[in-house]
């Protein structure tokens, strides 16, 4: 058990975050690979599979809308340090000023005021409320859920647990996109 003792510690997690992500992203092994990285709360990688058509279609419905309704900000498969790591939002919209405030080397180190999830098959209740309560936790105003009928559920901070009618920083956003 004295041997743990001698084992360093996380003394400064965004530092320790920011430095694991810039090793991730430097390692030639990883660059040729098809699968999308992130990392958890201890640095290590997660890695999972690249996302199919009606996932990337969904997604880019989205990042279009918030291309021509919002001020410029959007953004596609952004990475935002969490409690939990480093993670990977499938759009996200965000303000130069948290832009000026938060970026570290090419990691968000505050969530963007909107943070979308477009359902995957594989994920699970349980993963997709800890993003959301991740994301929150992470500076986000509003966390999106696209689900796999193409149906987007608004939750805003707040209310962070209930579904709300509307977005309302982008209200013209639909209930629905298509595929």
């Amino acid at each position: 058990m004295a041997a743990l003792l001698d084992i360093p510690s996380i003394k400064n997690a965004t530092a320790f975050h920011l430095e694991r992500w810039k090793q991730v992203c430097a390692d030639p092994s990883l660059q040729r690979r098809p699968d999308r990285i992130e990392t958890n709360r201890y640095g290590h990688i997660v890695m999972m599979p690249p996302p199919g058509f009606s996932h990337t279609t969904r997604q880019s419905a989205i990042f279009a809308h918030l291309l021509t309704s919002m001020p410029p900000g959007a953004s596609v498969e952004v990475a935002v340090l969490t409690q939990d790591g480093i993670k990977g939002i499938d759009v996200g919209w965000i303000s130069a000023s948290r832009v000026k405030r938060g970026l570290k080397g090419d990691v968000l180190t505050i969530a963007p005021e909107i943070c979308v999830e477009v359902i995957s098959p594989g994920n699970t209740r349980q993963e997709l409320e800890n993003k959301r309560e991740l994301y929150f936790a992470a500076g986000a105003e509003e966390v999106w859920f696209c689900d796999q009928k193409g149906a987007l559920h608004f939750f805003l901070k707040g209310n962070e647990t209930s579904a709300a009618k509307a977005s309302a920083l982008c209200p013209s956003m639909p209930k629905r996109v298509k595929v």
